[in-house]
């Protein structure tokens, strides 16, 4: 079958993935060119290796994956100015002791001078209103503005995808609707794995996986009620079991 090259969004053919041994992902075909897409499912469903093969992290077994007309099987370095990865813990992301420092990193990389990429940095803290966090220790910080530091960070890259992976689970309620409205300001596709399902209400589409197969598919609206009534069932039967 002849392979079909797309230069926009997120393209899975017969993708399959093994980990371990073990497989995670069986066979999945999906096209996501929506602006905001949602990804749930339970502990183990696949999620978290779908989004990882997306930005090369791990390599899919068979099948083709094309994300803006780029191949992640060429490994994170090559698709770091295509994919922006957020993790859930910003403390695993983070590495410099500064903030300015965390920011001019990425750019660095890319080959700017250590002066053009501080540079770049200050003005983006300055365009979000956070020009007097540059020369902050990063420990200092809360949960939530070290989130909001490592998706700045990513922003700097000019990636055209945003990968987010339960990124609001350790955040209050008033900081978790802060960087939700930034998210839906920014113009890149967003990809966002979350367990909390307020946050994807507004979201153009949801993909529900189970045991890395499509369970659903479809607007907040069909897809977070019939994932809320799964899992009540599932509570159910628990508890006949248990009994």
């Amino acid at each position: 079958m002849p392979q079909v090259h797309c230069s926009d969004g997120i393209h899975f053919d017969h993708l399959r993935v093994e980990r371990d041994g073990v497989v995670v992902i069986p066979n999945l075909s999906l096209q996501l060119t929506e602006r905001r897409i949602g990804l749930i499912g339970h502990n183990g469903s696949g999620k978290s290796s779908l989004v990882r093969v997306v930005n090369g992290l791990l390599p899919s077994t068979t099948g083709h994956v094309e994300v803006f007309g780029e191949n992640p099987s060429q490994g994170p370095r090559h698709m770091a100015s295509t994919v922006g990865f957020i993790f859930q813990n910003p403390d695993h992301q983070v590495i410099f002791p500064t903030v300015i420092e965390e920011l001019a990193f990425g750019l660095r990389n890319q080959g700017l001078s250590r002066r053009d990429a501080e540079q770049h940095g200050l003005d983006l803290l300055a365009r979000y209103g956070r020009a007097d966090w540059a020369y902050r220790p990063v420990h200092a910080l809360s949960d939530g503005q070290k989130q909001l530091l490592c998706i700045f960070a990513v922003l700097l890259l000019e990636p055209k995808l945003l990968i987010l992976d339960e990124p609001f689970s350790a955040l209050d309620l008033p900081t978790r609707y802060q960087l939700l409205d930034l998210l839906h300001s920014l113009p890149q596709q967003i990809l966002m794995i979350s367990h909390e399902l307020d946050t994807l209400n507004d979201f153009d589409r949801v993909i529900w996986l189970e045991q890395g197969q499509l369970k659903g598919d479809g607007t907040p609206q069909e897809i977070l009620p019939e994932y809320v009534a799964h899992a009540r069932a599932q509570r159910a039967e628990w508890a006949v079991v248990t009994a």
